[in-house]
């Protein structure tokens, strides 16, 4: 009897630890901590994204908004203290601005028509010039990592300091450009003003152009380094020439960092606002009155800052319907070159 009672607990606890062996290697148990495994290994990126996120989002979200609502009120200097007690104007403020035929919309007109030529100029110059010293600079040669610091001396200097050393080089008596292009190469009848008039344009652009292009070519250089050195070979034995690997060859395996590096280049030149400001001051000659500068002057030299909310508004209204388009048109082009 004893040994009967025994055998049936040694059985029952037999049972209780092969119902655990069981439970244990069921599916549904392994399934559990495999499932929050992924959990955890989703959410991790979110997380460490999230300071960034809220970061974001208090110093580009918030004033936004708050520039939104700025733009449908009648907000001058008489409620600077309280801007909250102005009078609703609705799109009293939007009305004004692309009125093209008064003199705030017609100003606003010619400032955006400036932007977009100063940007289109400005842009395919720096494309240009760095597309073009990445590619001299893939060949080896003594000096070429000094010649490469050089080359990104202006994109590493302050904007401030960049920017006020081409002010005194384009002054109009002791200016560095005078003296060359007037002086020395005996190229102009007299010296230039640089800073005012029609030729604050070109020089606007100069300074631009001269800033922006490293960054063009460093983007550049790091988009060659992927292309593998085995097609030039094979090309240059089918007896491809220069022109014809630059065209078929390095100008397709770029396509999407020229891509990005456009539009990058759009947004940043369109919105500038540091290069003008320093260049010519709180009031820029009309000839170089980007629109960056036009709302500065519309909210803080005139002190009507719902007009020129409103402007930054339809500014904001403008950019992201180029960028739409502009990825749209780019992503169409990427999958018919990938079919």
């Amino acid at each position: 009897m004893i040994t009967t009672t025994t055998a049936s607990a040694e059985s029952g606890e037999s049972g209780e630890s092969g119902e655990r062996t069981v439970r244990k290697n069921s599916p549904g148990a392994a399934r559990g901590p495999r499932r929050t495994g992924r959990i955890r290994r989703i959410a991790l990126p979110y997380l460490l994204l999230l300071p960034a996120l809220l970061l974001e989002l208090l110093v580009h979200l918030v004033p936004m908004v708050i520039g939104i609502f700025m733009s449908f009120k009648e907000l001058t200097q008489f409620y600077i203290r309280d801007w909250g007690t102005a009078p609703w104007s609705g799109f009293d403020n939007y009305r004004v601005s692309v009125d093209f035929s008064a003199p705030v919309g017609k100003a606003l007109l010619h400032s955006f028509l400036v932007t977009v030529g100063f940007t289109l100029l400005s842009v395919g110059l720096c494309w240009l010039i760095g597309t073009a010293a990445a590619i001299y600079m893939q060949d080896t040669f003594r000096g070429r990592g000094l010649l490469r610091a050089l080359f990104l001396i202006p994109y590493a200097l302050p904007v401030y300091a960049a920017v006020i050393t081409w002010v005194f080089m384009f002054q109009h008596d002791n200016g560095l450009v005078n003296h060359v292009l007037h002086d020395q190469l005996h190229l102009t009848d007299k010296p230039s003003f640089w800073l005012i008039g029609d030729n604050s344009f070109y020089a606007l652009l100069t300074v631009s152009v001269w800033k922006g292009w490293p960054f063009a070519f460093l983007i550049v250089m790091a988009g060659l380094q992927n292309i593998p050195g085995e097609l030039y070979e094979a090309a240059a034995l089918d007896g491809a020439g220069l022109w014809q690997q630059l065209r078929r060859i390095t100008l397709p395996s770029l396509r999407p960092v020229n891509q990005v590096l456009v539009l990058v280049l759009f947004l940043w030149t369109f919105n500038d606002f540091n290069t003008p400001y320093v260049l010519f001051g709180r009031t820029a000659p009309e000839a170089a009155d980007l629109i960056s500068v036009h709302i500065y002057q519309a909210s803080f030299v005139t002190w009507n800052f719902g007009t020129g909310s409103a402007m930054s508004v339809l500014l904001l209204l403008f950019l992201l319907v180029v960028t739409g388009v502009y990825l749209l048109l780019t992503s169409r082009g990427r999958k018919t070159a990938d079919v």
